[in-house]
C-alpha cells in the first residue's frame, strides 16, 4: 500500500513540476537582454516545414540586416543562412509572418520557440516603430539592450 502511495505521490509530483516548469515569470528587457545569445533586427522569410525525427518545425529564414549581440552564425541554419525553428503547433508563439521586420531576442539552441523568456524576446517593427514593450523607436531599443547586456 506504502509503495502504491508513495508512487501516486511522485507522478503527482512530477506532474507539478512539470506545469510548473512551462510557467515563464515576466522579464524585463535587460533580464531578456543578458539571457539572450544573440539579437538581431531582421526580415522573417517564408516558413517551411522541417521534420526533425518526430518533432516538426515551422522554419523562418531570416535576413539579418543588423546585428546587436551575439553571432547570428550561431543560430540554426536553413539552406544555409541562420532560421528560427518554431515547434509547429506551439501555443502562444507570437504572429510570426514573411516580410515581418522584428527586433529578436534568440537563444542559439532549437527549443520549442527560439524566442527569449517563452516568446517575450520578440519585438516587432512595422512602419519603423516597434509595436512591443515601452520602447517604440527601434535605435533606442538598440541602445537599452546593449546597455543592459554591457557589450555592443
Amino acid at each position: 500500500m506504502r509503495a502504491i502511495l508513495r508512487t501516486a505521490l511522485t507522478g503527482a509530483a512530477l506532474l507539478t513540476s512539470l506545469a510548473v516548469a512551462t510557467t515563464a515569470p515576466t522579464l524585463t528587457l535587460a533580464q531578456q537582454a543578458k539571457k539572450a545569445e544573440v539579437i538581431v533586427r531582421a526580415k522573417l522569410g517564408t516558413s517551411v516545414e522541417v521534420k526533425d525525427g518526430a518533432v516538426t518545425y515551422l522554419v523562418y529564414p531570416l535576413t539579418v540586416t543588423e546585428t546587436i549581440a551575439g553571432d547570428p552564425a550561431q543560430l540554426p541554419k536553413q539552406e544555409g543562412a541562420p532560421a528560427l525553428f518554431v515547434l509547429k503547433d506551439l501555443a502562444d508563439v507570437p504572429a510570426l509572418r514573411p516580410g515581418l521586420e522584428v527586433v529578436a531576442l534568440l537563444y542559439t539552441a532549437r527549443l520549442d520557440s527560439p524566442f527569449v523568456g517563452f516568446n517575450q524576446g520578440f519585438y516587432p517593427v512595422t512602419d519603423g516603430r516597434v509595436e512591443a514593450g515601452t520602447i517604440t523607436d527601434p535605435v533606442k531599443l538598440r541602445e537599452a539592450l546593449v546597455a543592459a547586456r554591457g557589450t555592443p
